[in-house]
């Protein structure tokens, strides 16, 4: 990091990553989503809790479309990679389901128990098994991969796999070394080899669209990961946009996916076509 991070004292770093912190009402946000969300989750009756690995939390929820060829919104939940449940997202699928496309939710093991270089692992071990077993289950079409905060930088980290045709990363962190120097590295205990190798940044630029989203209410430090990644893999001619999301702050950036007409859901859109 620059001579500006190392003058921070700790406080001033932990509050530069602090999103529930930085949203006065992030407790209420969250509660209207999980419920919204165990209510969707109840009255949708696709395939739940599919287990792609052993793990308690290495499962699937698929909410298939009419058409089996109809393309598959894949949402990666975020909480710093250590909070957070990808049943508490499924109200996200609102908008893929009413376009007619299909959507899905992976689960992942948590820090501490898990590292990030396991999470990362389990996050490709689950498109693995969607593009094995998706078929049948309803969902064949192509994959666009999407992830919110730290959902957001695996969705950016497993840009690559073959199953992936475009991505977009909402709020993401693109490169870690800023969080080993913050409280949030207390039960994530990144390694150097850990910021070098996982973070998108330092890796060779992914030529499929990615769009790489942020809103204009969100910490500086968002929305200059979300600037400088997208900088990187224009400078690398990677196609994809960055998306400014009006006035949207960390919580409320999601309202742009969940509506069939949201800002987000009509760039996944444009994502795939692109990609075809």
């Amino acid at each position: 990091m620059t001579g500006w991070w190392e003058a921070l004292t700790q406080a001033e770093r932990d509050a530069a990553y602090d999103n529930t912190g930085a949203v006065a009402d992030s407790a209420a946000l969250i509660a209207a989503r999980v419920a919204a969300s165990a209510e969707f989750r109840a009255s949708h009756g696709g395939p739940l809790d599919l287990p792609y690995a052993p793990a308690e939390r290495t499962r699937w929820d698929l909410f298939p479309a009419a058409e089996a060829r109809a393309p598959c919104l894949v949402f990666i939940h975020g909480g710093y990679w250590q909070r957070n449940r990808r049943e508490d997202f499924a109200v996200l699928a609102e908008g893929a389901l009413a376009r007619g496309w299909a959507a899905a939710l992976p689960g992942y093991t948590l820090a501490p128990e898990a590292s990030l270089t396991r999470i990362a692992g389990e996050s490709r071990a689950a498109l693995d098994w969607l593009r094995a077993e998706g078929p049948a289950h309803g969902i064949a079409g192509p994959i666009l991969l999407a992830g919110w905060s730290a959902g957001g930088h695996l969705a950016a980290a497993c840009l690559d796999h073959p199953a992936v045709a475009a991505g977009l990363a909402i709020s993401g962190i693109f490169e870690l070394a800023p969080i080993r120097d913050t409280v949030l590295n207390e039960k994530l205990q990144l390694t150097a080899a850990e910021i070098e190798a996982l973070s998108p940044l330092r890796q060779p630029m992914v030529p499929k669209p990615l769009g790489i989203a942020y809103g204009t209410a969100e910490l500086p430090e968002l929305q200059r990961q979300s600037r400088d990644f997208q900088a990187a893999r224009a400078a690398a001619g990677c196609p994809g946009p960055l998306i400014a999301v009006p006035d949207a702050d960390h919580f409320r950036i999601l309202d742009a996916l969940r509506a069939p007409d949201g800002l987000l859901l009509r760039a996944a859109a444009e994502l795939l076509r692109r990609a075809a």
